[in-house]
C-alpha cells in the first residue's frame, strides 16, 4: 500500500514548525533545569560538562531563534515533547542512591539519550530546510547539530573517565 504525502511548500513549512517547536520547547525546559542538573552532579569533570551542556542549550535556543525570524514565525506553545517529558520526570533520578556513581551515570545517559533526539530532530529539520530552500536556516541548523554532536562526544569521554579512573589515586 502507498500512502500519498502533500509536500507543497505550505505542508513542508508546517512540518519544519511542528518539529522546531518540539525541539525549542525541550531545549527551553532543559535550560530552565540546567542548574538542578549541574548541582545532582557529584563528579566535578561531569559538572563541568553539564556546564557546557547549559551554555551550547542557550546557544542553540538562540539560534533557533533566530529561525524563527528567518522563516517569519513564532515559536508555539506546544509541551508535549520526549525532551520535556524526560526533564519534567527529572530524568527518573532517586535522590536516595547510596552510590554517587548511579546518579551521575544516569545524568550522562539521560543527557546523551536528548543529545540523540536532536541531533536526529536537526537532521530532520535540514532536510524540510534544504527542501523548502532556506540556506541561511540549513547553516544555523548545522551548528546546532555540530554541538549535540560534540555533547554526546564529551559525555561519552566523561562517562569513559569516570568508569576506567584510577582508583588509587
Amino acid at each position: 500500500m502507498t500512502t500519498s504525502h502533500n509536500t507543497n511548500a505550505a505542508t513542508l513549512k508546517r512540518i519544519f514548525l511542528h518539529h522546531l517547536d518540539r525541539i525549542y520547547s525541550g531545549k527551553c525546559i532543559l535550560r530552565k533545569h540546567a542548574d538542578s542538573l549541574i548541582e545532582q552532579a557529584s563528579f566535578k569533570g561531569l559538572k563541568l560538562a553539564l556546564q557546557e551542556f547549559a551554555g551550547d542549550v542557550v546557544k542553540q535556543i538562540k539560534r533557533m531563534e533566530e529561525i524563527y525570524t528567518l522563516v517569519n514565525a513564532s515559536p508555539s506553545a506546544e509541551q508535549c515533547n520526549p525532551i520535556s517529558n524526560m526533564v519534567n520526570d527529572d530524568f527518573c533520578m532517586d535522590d536516595n542512591q547510596d552510590l554517587p556513581v548511579l546518579n551521575d551515570l544516569d545524568l550522562m545517559l539521560y543527557v546523551q539519550i536528548l543529545e540523540h533526539i536532536n541531533i536526529t530532530s536537526y537532521r530532520m529539520l535540514m532536510m524540510l530546510a534544504k527542501q523548502l530552500h532556506y540556506s541561511e536556516v540549513t547553516q544555523i541548523l548545522t551548528e546546532n547539530l555540530d554541538d549535540s554532536a560534540d555533547n554526546d562526544k564529551l559525555f561519552t569521554l566523561i562517562a569513559r573517565e569516570y568508569i576506567t579512573k584510577d582508583k588509587t589515586a
